[in-house]
């Protein structure tokens, strides 16, 4: 399976209601709670859903709204150091739990949201 491929496995529906999950667990949590902008957090859902389904395979609308990722340069003003890099890929994990998809997809999507918050990370 190419990750291109996971589009078609989970559609619009699927990657919102995944990152559906992933969001309603952020405004109780210790670490990432303040961190996202209370007055922004569906903003942050649909672009986070949005870009998700470029990345993988589906339409194009994250970049037709904000146009290139620039993901390091987008994330800079928010302290994410090694906790807050591991709590968020162990919220998203949890999220990937409460959904079905094929075992390989799920770990394709694992992979990507490790290696890609481990890039996210600007604070020691």
């Amino acid at each position: 399976m190419e990750e291109r491929e996971i589009y078609s496995l989970l559609g619009d529906s699927g990657f919102q209601e995944l990152v559906g999950l992933f969001y309603g667990q952020i405004p109780h949590d210790e670490i990432l709670g303040h961190i996202y902008p209370k007055n922004d957090l569906a903003g942050a859902e649909q672009r986070l859903r949005d870009f998700l389904i470029f990345r993988f395979g589906g339409p194009q609308r994250y970049i037709e709204k904000r146009g290139h990722p620039r993901l390091r340069m987008r994330h800079f003003p928010f302290a994410v150091d090694r906790a807050a890099r591991d709590r968020w890929v162990q919220l998203m994990n949890t999220a990937l739990d409460q959904i079905a998809l094929p075992d390989e997809a799920k770990q394709l999507l694992r992979s990507y949201f490790e290696s890609t918050a481990t890039a996210m990370m600007n604070r020691p």
